[in-house]
């Protein structure tokens, strides 16, 4: 299977991350939503993602030390379209600027705002629920 996702996390505490080449960011507890793709295996990628012992690779990776993957978001697609997923999460809600977007001319890939207000924006793309499992 072939997509883009979206990881809704949970940050319990204001917290600062060293975020490989980005440097050190001020995180603040709440809400985010991390819009990625991957074009050769999307539950391959998730399930990755849902892994608690796993190479440092991505900017996400740094961040999932500290954060829960609440619920995963996916629509199938043979095409990257993971600009066009985070371009409307950028239009509502606060970036975390160069996060996540290092292959692309996105500001970021990764979004702070209220639950209410990701989940709307996910209902909006209609992508349809990841089942999580416990992976370790």
């Amino acid at each position: 299977m072939k997509g883009s996702y979206i990881l809704l996390l949970k940050l319990k505490k204001n917290i600062t991350i060293n975020i490989g080449k980005l440097g050190k960011l001020d995180f603040k507890k709440g809400f985010y939503a991390y819009v990625g793709s991957a074009l050769n295996g999307l539950e391959s990628r998730i399930n990755r993602h849902l892994r608690h012992k796993k190479n440092i690779h991505w900017h996400i990776d740094y961040l999932l030390d500290f954060a829960e993957i609440t619920n995963v978001f996916y629509n199938e697609n043979s095409v990257k379209n993971e600009c066009i997923i985070a371009n409307e999460f950028e239009k509502r809600l606060h970036l975390i600027k160069g996060f996540g977007c290092s292959d692309c001319k996105c500001k970021s890939h990764l979004f702070y705002g209220s639950y209410n207000e990701v989940i709307s924006i996910i209902k909006k793309l209609k992508m349809k629920q990841y089942t999580l499992y416990e992976n370790t």
